[in-house]
């Protein structure tokens, strides 16, 4: 019995040490990266950096600017441009926030 509850003392503690090794890792991504997000982020700002990581990858891949140029019936540098502009207000004017 000894010998079991050692082990089951040594898994408690790794499982606290890898909780604490994930959440520190994260807390380590939300700092570096703005779009991964943090406790405080609301709908509104999750959204719009969806929007924009979505426009930035369409925007940096030639054939998925070609397939929407296609679809669209566009140039390949007017369909650039539309997307860039769509990128400063992707999800149109924040919410007005409460008072606290």
């Amino acid at each position: 019995r000894g010998c079991g509850a050692r082990l089951e003392a040594t898994g408690a503690m790794a499982s606290a040490a890898d909780r604490f090794n994930i959440n520190s890792q994260l807390e380590h991504l939300q700092s570096r990266y703005v779009g991964t997000g943090h406790a405080d982020t609301n709908r509104f700002e999750w959204a719009v950096n969806i929007h924009r990581d979505s426009y930035a990858a369409y925007v940096g891949r030639p054939t998925m600017l070609q397939y929407f140029a296609v679809a669209e019936n566009e140039s390949i540098g007017r369909v650039r441009y539309n997307m860039m502009q769509k990128m400063l207000l992707p999800c149109g004017l924040p919410p007005e926030r409460e008072e606290e």
